[in-house]
Parts: structure tokens; sequence; C-alpha cells
């Protein structure tokens, strides 16, 4: 698994001018090919009377799902490109379609790649990224006593409580780098004298 990726901050849309014609690059991140899809479509019935509805979008922390469309441009001007400025900037689970309304002056094909890649860029610097980290995902049992105490430490240090639940024993949910693992082990020992369990469990992707 990649260690981290970038995605788009928020969905947001972005519109250019070029000779006359409007492209409308709308961004959305996307978890599944699915919701990529209905990204699309609900673009495309937005914007039904455009020219050109153009699309790509790359799904996986390592990439392992990348599709674009030209919907009609010339083959490779316009789907490709997109995508390309996507991977170019490293990013992940992302959708993008740019809207091309006509405006009467052809671009030629140098001039369609540039329009559809640079449309994308432009929209990525307007939507603003942010880049997502693997983490391990743990539990802590404490006892009642100490676990407002640990609760307040593991904020206070910049741990992310993701859940806490309360039993017979207090159960906190976090999140932490595989990296700090051991080093978390330590301090948690020392933090509540040895009284503490810590349960590693499986991956999750973050905010860094």
């Amino acid at each position: 698994m990649q260690d981290e990726y970038r995605t788009v901050a928020r969905a947001g849309v972005h519109e250019t001018e070029i000779n006359r014609s409007r492209f409308l690059c709308a961004l959305a991140p996307a978890a599944t090919e699915r919701e990529a899809q209905e990204f699309i479509a609900g673009v495309r019935k937005e914007h039904a009377d455009a020219t050109h509805n153009c699309w790509a979008y790359v799904i996986g922390a390592d990439a392992s799902a990348q599709k674009a469309s030209d919907d009609g441009e010339p083959g490779g001007t316009a789907g490709v490109p997109m995508l390309q400025m996507l991977l170019r900037r490293d990013m992940r689970y992302v959708v993008a379609v740019v809207t091309r309304y006509y405006g009467g002056v052809k671009l030629g094909a140098g001039g369609l790649i540039r329009a559809y890649g640079g449309s994308v860029g432009e929209a990525l610097d307007a939507v603003g990224t942010r880049t997502r980290r693997r983490y391990r995902l743990a539990t802590v049992t404490v006892d009642h006593q100490r676990a407002g105490k640990v609760q307040n430490d593991l904020r206070a240090t910049g741990r992310e409580v993701r859940d806490v639940r309360y039993a017979e024993a207090v159960a906190i949910d976090i999140a932490l780098p595989d990296a700090d693992v051991d080093a978390f082990r330590g301090w948690l020992a020392d933090a509540t004298a040895g009284s503490a369990g810590l349960e590693l469990g499986g991956e999750a992707y973050g905010d860094a």
C-alpha cells in the first residue's frame, strides 16, 4: 500500500475561456469507480447542452483504476491530457469532468490538449488538494480512572481519537502512523504505569 496520496480538498468547479470556448472543469473526490461515474453522469445531465463533456478519473491509492473519455473530441486530445494532469499532480480518488461550450474558433489538436490538461491543472489549484496518509488503526484499553487523562494526553500529543467505548474498561480507538507504533507502545506504558492494553487493527487513510 502507498504510505500517502493526494486528493482534492472538496468538490468544486473552475471556469476558463480559451479562444471564445468556455471550459468548465468540475472536480470531486470519489472513493470508487461507481462514485466517479455517478459524478460524471450528474455533470453530463447538468450540461446536456454543452458541445463536449470530457472526463478522467483515478481511483486507488496506487492508481489501480484509470479511465478517460474524449466525448467526441479528436482521439487523445481531451480525456488523456486530463488524466495525465491528474497523475502528474499525484492525485488519487478523484474525478474530473471538463465541459466545453464551443465558441466558434477551432483550437487544433495541440490547443485542445493544452486546454483540457490546463483546465484540470487550474481547477486543482483553485479547489485545493490535501494529503491523506496511511495509518494503523489501534485500540487502547484502559481502566475508568485513567481513561480521561489518557484521552487528554492523546489529543494533546496530536493523536487522532476516533471513538471511545465504555464497558468494564474503556476502549479508545486511535490511528497511528506505522512508524510510530513502537514509540507509542512505550509512551502508553509510561503514561499508564503499564496498565493499559494496545491492540493493533487494520489500516486506513486519514488526513496527514
